[in-house]
């Protein structure tokens, strides 16, 4: 695959000088000779899979990592046990990096390119988390030890967030003051292309709604059951009529974790777990509270009583526009990565399992896409919590094959495999060049730091997570 590089911007606009190119080289020798060391870290925390709270293996082996690499950790961050930092350095200013590694239930498959779960039923890196978390934690230690040699001021710190996907583990971390003195916060995400700019995010109000009814032979007397089920129907039949009446940029899905015990039972427990999400946390209060409405009106229906537990909320992504511009300058110049005929002939086989929307052509994950304009992508992070409370940029590398539907088998596929990888070094050399520029360039983190005032101004952060509720340590598990 050629490379392909779209619209360059001027030196001029760049808002950091950049490190010395000697620097810069052997940083990047540097981290070229242990690319496959951190290769085999990402396959390890990808064959464990673990799901949100529950990722001991992926956090310890990471925080490992960096514990032989000097850092120091602190672990159980806000009352998680798969939470952690570690930092290296002293004094200001503090640079923090993100890294991830939950799996997603039921998406278990091998590293092939047609349908073949490791697992009947098991977990899988379909956001490919092995990959962010593996890379970040790469970066940290090829800047420290830069900052080593060259006697570079300043903290270096790592955030090893567990249950991204749903159980919102950074809002425990920023109210255990862990983001309190940070200057600026670095992230990625695996993705089908390489690009940065001023993307946002969805805001998601997430919550288990719980129906109590009374049990009774379904075809013996059950006039004397108040069924469970039927109320939950109700609030979905609700639900479903309520799309209607609600913006279009708004998103609601739902599962039924429990729907009953018999058919011939009327049952007397149900649960269905409920998302909404919109680019406005405002407009998304408001049909999060509909919502509600439609569940008390199926339980006043079927004289059962609801129960509503809030699982999660996260606010959309506050961009900033000088941090993005760094992580772009260095995409620019590292450009996309190569692949082989190999890797090639997989993505292609991967790819007739797409369904026609969902094409895209191979090429793609070679290129820099131009420089994005904000505009609100459909999924939603705790990332976006962060970016509230400390200046945070995010950019995205080419881990996945180009038009593999997001949280798919097709996306575990990739991201244990050498595609995988590639972008994830990628990603790890863009995360420890752009920390090193902004060690050196005070005006950097300036800069970020009035892009954040500005776009924050007039608008308070507000967790919709109750500030006396614990980490949903649980969340995953169905009754």
């Amino acid at each position: 695959m050629g490379l392909r590089i779209l619209a360059v911007f001027p030196l001029a606009s760049l808002l950091c000088a950049e490190i010395g190119t000697e620097e810069r080289t052997r940083m990047i020798e540097g981290m070229n000779a242990r690319a496959a060391h951190f290769g085999e870290v990402s396959r390890q925390i990808w064959e464990f899979a673990e799901l949100g709270y529950k990722e001991q293996r992926s956090s310890g082996l990471l925080r490992s990592e960096l514990q032989k690499a000097g850092f120091r950790t602190q672990e159980n961050i806000g009352g998680m046990p798969t939470a952690f930092t570690a930092e290296w350095g002293s004094g200001k200013p503090v640079i923090g990096i993100l890294g991830e590694y939950d799996a997603l239930p039921g998406l278990s498959q091998d590293i092939h390119p047609e349908r073949k779960p490791l697992v009947n039923g098991g977990s899988g890196h379909g956001c490919g988390h092995n990959l962010f978390g593996t890379a970040s934690a790469f970066a940290a230690i090829a800047v420290k030890q830069w900052m080593e040699e060259k006697k570079i001021a300043g903290t270096l710190r790592f955030y090893g967030s567990p249950a991204e996907e749903g159980g919102g583990g950074k809002i425990y971390m920023i109210r255990a003051g862990a983001f309190r003195d940070v200057d600026v916060v670095l992230d990625w995400h695996p993705g089908s292309s390489n690009s940065a700019g001023l993307g946002s995010s969805l805001a998601n109000i997430s919550g288990k709604f719980r129906f109590y009814g009374k049990a009774a032979h379904a075809a013996g007397n059950p006039q004397l059951g108040r069924s469970a089920l039927d109320a939950l129907l109700l609030m979905s039949h609700g639900v479903e009529l309520l799309r209607e009446h609600v913006p279009a940029t708004t998103r609601i899905h739902y599962i039924i974790t429990k729907g009953g015990a018999a058919p011939n039972v009327v049952p007397d427990f149900t649960e269905g777990y409920f998302y909404a999400r919109s680019p406005s946390m405002p407009v998304l209060d408001n049909v999060w509270d509909r919502i509600v409405k439609c569940a008390q009106a199926g339980a006043l229906a079927t004289e059962t009583k609801l129960e509503v537990e809030l699982v999660n909320s996260v606010y959309n992504k506050l961009p900033n526009e000088p941090i993005s511009r760094v992580f772009y300058k260095h995409l620019q110049a590292l450009g996309g990565v190569q692949y082989t005929d190999e890797e090639r002939r997989f993505a292609e086989t991967l790819q007739k399992s797409f369904t026609p929307e969902d094409g895209a052509a191979l090429g793609s994950e070679a290129t820099v896409l131009p420089f994005e304009a904000e505009r609100a992508s459909p999924g939603s992070t705790d990332v976006s919590d962060v970016s509230w409370v400390v200046p945070t940029a995010s950019f995205r590398t080419a881990t996945f094959v180009p038009g593999a539907p997001g949280h798919s088998w097709q996306n575990v596929a990739c991201a244990g495999s050498s595609i995988g990888r590639k972008g994830m070094v990628l990603a790890a050399k863009v995360l420890a060049l752009s920390a090193a520029d902004l060690f050196t360039t005070p005006a950097a983190i300036v800069d970020a730091r009035k892009d954040f005032d500005k776009r924050r101004a007039g608008h308070e952060y507000k967790s919709r997570v109750p500030a006396d509720q614990k980490p949903p340590l649980n969340y995953r598990d169905n009754p």
